[in-house]
């Protein structure tokens, strides 16, 4: 699989997790229009990447996973200009959601505004001791404008996803750990190693189930119970007609560790 050349982020395949590494440290990692049509290029074939089976995104530079959206670009905008704007984000969100594969969200340093739009479109989010996330947009005169108005409510509720938006405030990651924001908190220098070893945990598992399991929660999830969990039905059954259901029922039986082929 043949991608980029990029020059506004990173992309490596290690131990079959692709590392998307945002790469605009000078500004905080800040995204403009290059760097979110790269992002969903890169996406868009890890989606097809049978060696990719887990993705993890982070910032560059040591202070910052991402400052949300380059303010400097967008300053002059009207509405007409901001929109396709606005829909790069909400592609690039929705390719977080939909991929097949789990995301997760290495975050260090300063998640502010689009940073923690991001975090909350992924499956996981795990949190250096020095992470701030906040919804900061109002601070600058605007709000939330690719979905995050709706997710954060899903993800800490209405009245926490209220003080959050309102206040536009910085919170910290033992905070985002209590509210639901966050998975877990460790040790900055301890982040990249807790990250890969959550990473090559899920590459151990099926990669069919996983997909199933992800599609059942942010599909399944939005309806209401009982088709939710018709849904989810559909997706379990669909995987007893799989190698890997088959291969790792015997392997359960033949007390051995199963050898997944996504198929």
């Amino acid at each position: 699989m043949e991608y980029g050349p990029y020059n506004n982020i990173l992309f490596e395949v290690t131990e079959q997790v692709g590392v998307v590494t945002f790469n605009r440290p000078k500004v905080h990692n800040a995204f403009n229009t290059h760097l979110l049509r790269e992002i969903t290029d890169c996406f868009e074939k890890m989606e097809s990447d049978d060696g990719v089976r887990v993705v993890v995104l982070r910032g560059a530079g040591g202070k910052a996973f991402c400052a949300g959206a380059d303010i400097d670009e967008i300053k002059n905008n009207g509405p007409v200009e901001q929109r396709p704007y606005q829909y790069l984000w909400m592609k690039f969100f929705r390719q977080i959601e939909t991929i097949r594969k789990p995301v997760i969200a290495c975050i260090e340093g300063w998640a502010p505004g689009g940073g923690t739009e991001i975090s909350v479109c992924c499956d996981l989010v795990i949190a250096a001791d020095d992470a701030k996330f906040a919804l900061a947009e109002m601070k600058i005169g605007v709000m939330p404008g690719a979905g995050a108005t709706v997710r954060l409510t899903r993800w800490v509720g209405k009245a926490k996803a209220m003080e959050i938006l309102m206040t536009g405030d910085f919170i910290g990651a033992e905070e985002a750990v209590r509210i639901g924001l966050a998975n877990r908190v460790v040790p900055k220098a301890q982040l990249w190693e807790e990250t890969m070893k959550l990473a090559r945990t899920l590459c151990d598992r099926p990669p069919l189930a996983l997909a199933a399991a992800k599609m059942a929660v942010n599909v399944g999830g939005e309806m209401d119970l009982y088709k939710g969990i018709d849904y989810a039905l559909e997706a379990f059954l669909l995987l007893f007609a799989s190698e890997d259901q088959k291969e790792g029922m015997r392997a359960f039986i033949e007390k051995r560790k199963p050898v997944w082929k996504g198929r």
